[in-house]
């Protein structure tokens, strides 16, 4: 086990395929699942996530100030099921060694875990600093590493300071640039001789959109049409000044690594013979992960998101589009701020051209999306099991961006809120991904140098509550004790963590009774 190294990875004697190549989803969608036995590259790393108001609970102890998820759940009416909250959660703010120990047991090699903001800043500002926070991070981050374990931190992950909410509206507003980079720079300064793997930023798609557009998530906003282009170009700002904070300040005597987490599903035309159908897959990649990553390659959007807002902003009688744009500063600025791209994948959608819809990143795109009901379910809405998405997705990055270094910095899937601890689906789903995930190393040439399985342990799920578990332990939420019960899905990653892959063409699982 070891910390995550920046290597490219060469592979002799391999075929490399264009996504083209690949299996396509002739008769019903359905495409066959090849099984290939080898193992990953040998410096491959294994890891496991989950963030902080998800597990930590504690979220007024010792300190720590009110984020806007702690507002969120406390509203009245709550604005989520069975009206729960993450004032408790797993607890893990008391019981992290426990959490430790699990890792140690799956052999991980890293644990990728995100900084409460407001345990550390309880206003958001350097105007009050919660060394009581700083602290416990501290003491986390040093028992990982007793143990073999790298630390692997991401700073933000949805719990913005609600004090900043209510002074400047959250992330729409470039004000938020600043703060960030401040809290950014008080936890290198804190943490960075031990951390040398960074994310800045977790999913900015579904910040924006679900926080900032339809309000379905914490702060919980509703303007669809503007708020989530201001808050993506806040939140792709605001990276890159923390890269840059790194890259001047830190990096020179820390030697660690910065990236920021872009999102996105694989988009499969709904009939790849029809030029119709395959332009608009293109496009929703483009307005999903390009949103993000093209930024940061090419110092701009996707020429695609440019032209369909623009024009669309235009025929809405607006003087102005609703999609930001970067000055040349700022282009020069935010491009190149990626060390490694980080992906978090989940599932697939088929893809269709629409004429479009009301105005918002759903409608502006012109698609129109689909799941064949056929795939496997899980216990999330849209969140079906496709795993050779995931090798599609990751053959479309490396085409698009040049076949950049890839850390999958999320991955996983989801049962019910009862006692499951035969996750056989989720087993079938792990399986199924991370084969892909081999094909598209060892057969396609992808740079991908690292995987991580979402979730360490069931927690709050962002909207259902706990309704919705996507942990390898099973967590007792009505117990005060929390205790975590491994789930059938922790031996066969620990065992996929193990063999670094598929040695024999036995699929892991078939051997546990």
């Amino acid at each position: 086990m070891g910390l995550l190294i920046n290597t490219v990875f060469l592979i002799a004697g391999l075929s490399i395929f264009n996504v083209e190549s690949l299996p396509s989803n002739k008769n019903g969608n359905k495409q066959n699942e090849d099984w290939l036995v080898g193992t990953f590259p040998e410096n491959f790393q294994w890891g496991l996530c989950t963030s902080a108001y998800q597990i930590e609970g504690g979220w007024n102890e010792d300190g720590k100030g009110e984020n806007i998820w702690d507002y969120f759940v406390h509203k009245n009416p709550s604005p989520i099921a069975n009206n729960e909250t993450g004032d408790i959660a797993c607890d893990s703010y008391h019981k992290y060694a426990e959490d430790v120990q699990l890792l140690k047991n799956m052999n991980a090699d890293y644990y990728r875990f995100s900084i409460s903001w407001t345990r550390i800043l309880p206003l958001g500002t350097l105007d009050v600093i919660n060394q009581d926070g700083i602290d416990y991070y501290n003491r986390l981050i040093d028992l990982l590493i007793e143990n073999g374990i790298a630390p692997m931190i991401t700073l933000y992950h949805f719990d913005l300071p609600q004090a900043l909410q209510n002074l400047n509206g959250g992330w729409p507003n470039e004000d938020m640039i600043e703060h960030f980079g401040n809290f950014a720079r008080l936890v290198f300064g804190a943490f960075g001789d031990r951390v040398k793997t960074w994310i800045t930023i977790n999913e900015p798609w579904v910040i924006c959109i679900n926080g900032y557009g339809n309000g379905g998530m914490a702060p919980g906003v509703n303007d669809e049409a503007e708020a989530p282009y201001k808050c993506v170009h806040t939140m792709i700002k605001s990276h890159a000044r923390v890269y840059r904070i790194y890259e001047s300040e830190f990096k020179p005597h820390q030697n660690g690594r910065v990236s920021i987490v872009a999102d996105s599903g694989w988009y499969e035309p709904a009939d790849p013979e029809n030029e119709s159908d395959v332009q608009a897959a293109e496009r929703a990649l483009q307005f999903k992960h390009g949103w993000v990553a093209g930024p940061l390659y090419n110092g701009k959007y996707p020429d695609i998101m440019r032209e369909l807002i623009d024009s669309k902003s235009v025929h809405e009688g607006r003087n102005v589009s609703r999609l930001p744009s970067f000055d040349p500063a700022w282009s020069l600025y935010v491009k190149g701020t990626l060390d490694f791209l980080s992906l978090n994948h989940y599932t697939t959608e088929l893809v269709t051209s629409s004429t479009g819809g009301s105005p918002g990143w759903d409608g502006d795109q012109n698609t129109s999306k689909s799941q064949d009901p056929e795939w496997p379910d899980s216990a999330t809405p849209g969140l079906k099991s496709v795993p050779w998405g995931f090798r599609k997705v990751l053959n479309w990055i490396k085409n698009t961006y040049g076949n950049p270094e890839v850390v999958i910095t999320g991955n996983g899937s989801s049962d019910n809120g009862t006692l499951v601890l035969e996750d056989q689906g989720r087993i079938d789903f792990f399986n199924g991904y991370i084969n892909n995930l081999l094909q598209a190393v060892n057969l396609d040439g992808c740079n991908v140098t690292a995987y991580t399985a979402w979730s360490l342990m069931d927690n709050f799920e962002w909207g259902q509550a706990y309704t919705q578990r996507f942990g390898t332990h099973w967590v007792n939420f009505t117990d005060p004790e929390r205790p975590r019960i491994p789930k059938l899905s922790t031996a066969v990653l620990t065992q996929i963590f193990t063999d670094n892959g598929f040695p024999d063409s036995s699929k892991p699982g078939s051997k546990i009774n």
